[in-house]
């Protein structure tokens, strides 16, 4: 079963509202070291977090990252960003936004992929609700596209011994959802149910009530899920 206990953790996106979350958790529960990864570290404060510099769209960031922290066992692709892109139109902004959500998110993975399948490590992949409704636009759909890799990351890593576990919750009380008028999680909740589930070897992970029903809500007609079709 899969333990933050002694693991080796590398947080992506560290310095925001989730990451910070994420990398304090795991050293509460017995992590060894932390790597704290952002396009900008910052100073921890403490001998078991190790800065590290990371930006998800550079090729050549990840590959020093991966080379420097070649001891991880534990991977949470957490970076994300939101920049109002939309599907339809100038599709420019909605390129830049799968750069980050999507294919940085699959780069890390695969430059870790040798440290993760040598110690049977874990990867956890901050997915959202949005993964399942498409009311977010470009947002959702990155993360929808992030979510189906995560299936097939799960199904390609499985035999190696390495367990992929997504994370979908609303909006939580972030920097990125500071313009948002809606109920707001508690971060700190969301990344104990993180850790939670991958320690009791969850697949999925649903971190609030909004994510079961949505989640639910997807075996049933697509005017269920978007009444404002009818």
């Amino acid at each position: 079963m899969p333990t933050i206990d002694g693991a080796v953790v590398l947080v992506t996106g560290a310095n925001g509202g989730l990451g910070t979350h994420f990398v304090h958790q795991a050293l509460e529960r017995g992590a060894a070291k932390v790597y704290a990864a952002a396009r900008s570290p910052r100073d921890w404060d403490d001998d078991r977090i190790v800065p590290l510099v990371l930006d998800v769209t550079s090729a050549g960031s990840i590959a020093a990252a991966a080379e420097t922290a070649a001891d991880v066992t534990v991977l949470v692709n957490n970076a994300g960003a939101a920049n109002g892109a939309s599907v339809l139109g100038d599709l420019a902004a909605a390129r830049e936004l799968f750069e980050t959500n999507f294919w940085g998110a699959l780069a890390v993975t695969s430059a870790f992929e040798p440290a993760l399948r040598a110690s049977g490590g874990t990867v956890l992949n901050v997915l959202s609700v949005l993964s399942w409704l498409g009311v977010g636009d470009a947002y959702s759909a990155s993360k929808a596209a992030l979510w189906q890799a995560t299936n097939t990351q799960r199904l390609a890593l499985a035999p190696a011994g390495v367990h992929v576990a997504g994370l979908h919750l609303g909006y939580a009380d972030t920097p990125m959802t500071k313009g948002v008028d809606a109920p707001k999680l508690d971060p700190a909740d969301v990344v104990r149910s993180a850790y939670d589930g991958v320690e009791t070897g969850a697949y999925e992970i649903l971190a609030d009530d909004l994510s079961a029903r949505v989640k639910a809500g997807l075996a049933g007609p697509v005017e269920a899920l978007y009444p404002q079709l009818g």
